[in-house]
């Protein structure tokens, strides 16, 4: 199988199966937490950076608007991040992560069967050299992408 196939394809379906098979743990994983993906979403992009913009996390994460504004209501409601305005422009939300949305997030990385608990044990499966290989030539193919986004003008960041 593959013969055939260019390297361009063979690249697609390749990224196209991990990202398939990776999105229904993390469906299951944001279900199995009583949170919607979008949700799920939001809360893993402003976890590291410890409080984001929502109009950044709207870049990064390629939510429609509606289903992001949607997402933060709920995740405010129920008490995971706290939402507040940015001094200099009252119409940017500032959003960051409660006490109770990092115990949340450290509970589902723990947890079995999570997407951070299989990704974790999918590393386990390469060698050092085999993983570092991979970020390597995953940075490269995104490094590739960002410069023609920049050449067309597109917003890469």
């Amino acid at each position: 199988m593959g013969n055939h196939l260019t390297p361009a394809i063979q690249l697609l379906r390749s990224f196209s199966r991990v990202n398939k098979t990776m999105m229904r743990f993390v469906q299951k994983t944001a279900a199995d937490n009583g949170l919607s993906v979008p949700q799920y979403t939001v809360l893993v992009t402003i976890a590291p950076e410890k409080e984001m913009s929502q109009k950044i996390i709207g870049e990064e994460t390629f939510l429609p608007k509606s289903t992001l504004s949607q997402a933060v209501d709920g995740l405010v409601q129920a008490g995971f991040i706290h939402r507040q305005q940015v001094e200099e422009n009252r119409r940017e939300m500032l959003l960051s992560l409660s006490g109770k949305g990092e115990t949340l997030l450290k509970e589902i990385h723990r947890q079995e069967g999570s997407i951070h608990q299989l990704t974790a044990g999918a590393v386990e499966t390469l060698s050092e050299e085999q993983f570092a290989g991979l970020l390597q030539a995953h940075g490269q193919i995104a490094d590739f992408f960002d410069e023609k986004a920049a050449e067309q003008g597109e917003d890469s960041k």
